[in-house]
């Protein structure tokens, strides 16, 4: 199957936005940083509901789920060292349930799938406190694939989605008051779609470093990383 320069760009750019919301916390007053934050969620989603389409009729991956859940487990105990109290799981657990959920509605008419994806709804909305993005953040990966042919207004409610699992108690409150961070995270949210399947219906002609299984590995190493700074910058 032919590389998807596009698609490794998008994952690398995600990572990228990812690596800047988390700098927010190593003691450097960097709020702004909270923007370019709210695309890394959105744009992972788009990644996965983009290999899905790939090959819409494969079986729910063992391998691909299995790697979620394995760095999943891994990442927390570094998730929660650097952001102490975590009133969350990390990302990738959400991740893997919307993984699952947009992979049962492409199988829908198997009703084993169809069972699958509505009792990992039924978890996720349970337990939608506990998991990172909640309820919503689980459902992403699924809008992509509903608007992945489809005209590119349809990632208007996809941005509505995006809003909702990034909403935190008072960014309505903190945007009315003019808390410039809240109201371009705002801005960032309804935007991250629509800007995501861009970047994939552009195309990228230019070779792109591609991102294989071992980038799994940076999401708790980057943790890692940034609570050594942390560290050293409460030492300096």
């Amino acid at each position: 199957m032919t590389r998807n320069h596009a698609l490794d760009l998008l994952k690398w750019l995600a990572m990228l936005c990812m690596v800047l919301d988390h700098l927010r916390y190593v003691g450097w007053s960097l709020d702004f940083l909270y923007v370019p934050g709210r695309l890394a969620f959105p744009w992972f989603c788009l990644a996965i509901a983009a290999n899905l389409t790939r090959r819409p009729e494969a079986p729910l991956g063992g391998r691909y789920l299995a790697w979620l859940l394995s760095f999943a487990a891994l990442s927390e105990i570094p998730y929660r060292l650097f952001v102490y109290p975590a009133d969350t799981l990390n990302v990738l657990p959400t991740l893997a349930l919307g993984l699952i959920v947009a992979k049962a509605w492409q199988q829908r008419r198997q009703p084993a799938m169809a069972a699958l994806g509505c009792a990992v709804g039924a978890v996720a909305a349970l337990f939608d406190h506990q998991l990172m993005f909640g309820l919503a953040g689980v459902l992403l990966p699924l809008g992509f694939v509903l608007a992945w042919q489809r005209p590119l207004y349809w990632a208007l409610p996809l941005g509505v989605l995006c809003l909702a699992a990034n909403a935190w108690a008072n960014l309505f409150e903190s945007a009315r008051h003019f808390y410039w961070p809240a109201i371009g995270g705002i801005v960032a949210c309804l935007l991250a779609p629509g800007l995501g399947l861009l970047v994939l219906r552009v195309g990228i002609h230019q070779a792109v470093a591609p991102m294989r299984r071992w980038a799994y590995a940076i999401y708790p190493l980057h943790f890692l990383a940034l609570l050594g700074l942390r560290l050293l910058l409460r030492a300096l």
